[in-house]
């Protein structure tokens, strides 16, 4: 009996975890989704997510897909089930059956990435492992303008730090938009796909230029350059949130598809 494929909507909090990507003597979230479903199951399953996170860095709606032999549970059951096996800071959201040849990464045409700034004149009580707080005045027209001549297909090594090797470092960059909210604001960010700790060196530029240390024309010159030292600083990780995975065709459109509302930062 050919086995099923379900595709899976993960959120988790990046601080409990050391990334998304299972590794030997860490607690990642892979590892965790794959362990609950070997409890559930038991037997070994591996999962495929739709791209990696690092430490630190949190997920609104991951996606992943897996393979199995269980014929009897539905997908509802299923959801229920591995939510109960999973620790703190991870939910499965959604869980369908999909296609065999579904695959959550190679079938992935872009990422939607939102980094959130705390902008009040004291670091917040509460929530801090959530935000990148910043108390520093920001020009907001120059940010947007920097983040203006982000936007497009073009080579970003310049934004990209040593990571897991790549054939090509030209990405498209669809937009780049800074969404205000009265105590804090997202740079949001989407594309066809990142370089190592691109978004966040995004962010870091984007607030240099917001205080002054940097300006448009130098966001221009470092992405021409090709020169990691000409951008900004890497933004710490705890700011960064893996809003969406896009696909040719939207997942997830049975029942509770979700808030009908006009979109907040985080759901843009």
């Amino acid at each position: 009996m050919a086995l099923r494929n379900v595709r899976i909507e993960v959120s988790y909090d990046g601080s409990r975890f050391y990334g998304w990507q299972r590794q030997d003597g860490f607690e990642t979230v892979q590892q965790s989704i794959e362990e609950a479903l070997a409890e559930l199951l038991d037997t070994i399953v591996v999962i495929h997510g739709a791209g990696r996170t690092d430490t630190g860095v949190h997920g609104l709606r991951q996606v992943a897909h897996f393979h199995i032999d269980a014929p009897r549970i539905d997908d509802d059951r299923l959801r229920h089930a591995l939510n109960a096996h999973l620790p703190p800071g991870i939910a499965v959201r959604r869980a369908e059956t999909c296609a065999d040849d579904f695959h959550a990464r190679f079938h992935a045409t872009g990422k939607r990435y939102a980094y959130v700034i705390q902008t009040t004149r004291f670091p917040p009580a509460i929530g801090r492992e959530f935000v990148h707080w910043d108390r520093t005045s920001l020009d907001g027209a120059a940010m947007r303008e920097a983040a203006r001549r982000m936007e497009g297909e073009r080579d970003f090594a310049a934004f990209g730090n040593v990571g897991s090797p790549r054939k090509s470092t030209v990405r498209r960059v669809d937009h780049v938009r800074l969404v205000m909210r009265r105590e804090r604001f997202a740079i949001v960010v989407q594309g066809n796909g990142f370089l190592y700790n691109m978004v966040r060196t995004m962010a870091g530029t984007l607030l240099a230029v917001g205080k002054g240390r940097m300006t448009p024309d130098d966001v221009t010159r470092a992405l021409e350059s090709r020169d990691r030292k000409l951008a900004g600083p890497t933004a710490p990780p705890n700011g960064l949130y893996m809003v969406r995975v896009l696909y040719p065709e939207r997942p997830f459109v049975g029942r509770e598809q979700g808030p009908g509302d006009p979109p907040g930062p985080l759901q843009y």
